[in-house]
């Protein structure tokens, strides 16, 4: 494929944009070459400058679910701005859809909205230390919480893929009190509390983890934390950016029948608009401003376009019943393909798989946490990225990101990637 114009852009934005990018991992530097730049996007398809149709595996990182340009989310969106596109006022539409995603999950009474996953994430952190009154918190190596100060030591994803999980502004005193985890390692986990007795707020993680590629739970590793945060005093604090409306209705909660005291939301409930939100139960959201003492704001915060995306993408999931094992079977389906032609090359690999979230590992063993995901043979990666690039397939441009499946994709268009894949897989 060309990518002359995109080339061309991508050379226009590094004299004006960081990098060239607004967020590192577009840059590609974890894979070479030149970032791809999008047009347009309908389905399951992106259009990128050069006029090449793509099959897209992230799909802004996780919320187009039904796909790209989905007509009721669209209509949703122009229908509001036609009214006023911010008020910095309460409008209805932050009820209903607040209403609404206290029905469908489990365990949360109040919500509150933000414009995103990290602000989301920062908020839950801070409420967890006011409500409990202690200041430590435990977060797990290769989880990605956004980047507050508190969440980049170890942080996966785009840190991972620099080579500096721990950023410089990052103070040492913020670094303090956060305790590293491994994801997975329950007896690590009480190690730390046991050292830091009456000490520690919350215990953050994504329940299924997707920033060190796709890596679910063990069995029982969610049970147990339970178990611990109920002992010692300690909120369970599920990030469920990734996994919120995707993997079921009611999130990783619904999924795996765990309670969390806080949960953090963002892609799938603003429809692909900058949208983030926590919520939990009454007496801990009652301790936010104006209710109580803990201080969170945001003036663009239920911003109106951003409400009608969301409350029209969840109203989709919550009116249909088969949607969550559409999106199962397909990554199933996909799945089984994949493996299929990487065996057939005696090519060494790992694919960790929850309902609609895959990742492909180029490693030997299980992965099933950051240490055993970065033993993944990344130049592997690299040539398999490309070359699916070259046959029409876009996948996240970093070996330590989980891929999206949305229920625009057809089997055809799993076929048509399986057989990019076994072409793919003969050049490796």
């Amino acid at each position: 494929m060309i990518y002359k114009r995109s080339s061309t852009l991508f050379a226009q934005a590094e004299q004006v944009i960081p990098g060239g990018v607004n967020s590192p991992v577009r840059a590609f530097k974890a894979v070479g070459g030149t970032p791809i730049f999008v047009k347009e996007a309908k389905g399951a398809y992106l259009y990128d400058e050069d006029g090449n149709r793509l099959i897209d595996y992230i799909n802004s990182w996780g919320p187009m679910l039904l796909g790209h340009a989905f007509e009721p989310v669209v209509n949703a969106v122009i229908d509001k701005a036609k009214k006023g596109t911010s008020f910095g006022m309460p409008t209805e539409i932050e009820t209903q859809i607040a209403e609404l995603a206290v029905a469908m999950v489990p365990n949360i009474d109040k919500i509150r909205f933000v414009n995103s996953g990290t602000e989301a994430c920062m908020s839950a952190v801070r409420l967890a230390r006011g409500y409990t009154g202690k200041d430590k918190i435990i977060k797990f190596a290769g989880c990605y919480h956004g980047h507050s100060d508190s969440f980049l030591i170890q942080a996966g994803s785009g840190a991972v893929t620099f080579g500096s999980p721990n950023s410089p502004g990052v103070t040492q005193g913020t670094a303090k009190d956060t305790l590293l985890a491994r994801y997975n390692d329950i007896e690590n986990v009480k190690a730390l509390i046991e050292a830091n007795t009456n000490e520690i707020a919350c215990i953050i993680l994504e329940p299924v983890a997707g920033n060190m590629g796709c890596i679910p739970p063990k069995d029982g590793f969610l049970q147990e934390l339970r178990t611990l945060c109920n002992t010692h005093n300690i909120l369970l604090i599920f990030d469920e950016v990734m996994t919120g409306f995707r993997l079921a209705k009611g999130g990783a909660q619904e999924l795996y029948n765990i309670n969390a005291d806080i949960v953090c939301f963002g892609k799938v409930i603003g429809g692909g608009l900058p949208v983030g939100a926590f919520a939990a139960r009454n007496e801990i959201m009652n301790y936010l401003a104006p209710l109580g003492p803990v201080y969170q704001a945001g003036t663009l915060s239920g911003n109106p376009l951003a409400m009608a995306a969301g409350l029209a993408m969840l109203n989709e999931l919550n009116n249909d019943a088969e949607i969550f094992n559409r999106l199962a079977e397909k990554t199933a389906y996909l799945h089984k393909g994949i493996s299929k032609a990487l065996v057939s090359q005696n090519i060494d690999h790992t694919i960790n798989r929850v309902g609609s979230m895959i990742s492909v590992h180029f490693a030997k063993d299980e992965v099933v946490d950051f240490e055993s995901s970065a033993k993944g043979n990344n130049e592997t990666f690299k040539k398999f990225f490309h070359g699916l690039l070259n046959e029409g397939i876009y996948i996240a441009p970093s070996a330590f990101e989980t891929w999206f499946i949305t229920d625009a994709l057809s089997y055809k268009d799993l076929d048509e990637t399986i057989e990019a894949v076994a072409t793919v897989a003969k050049k490796l």
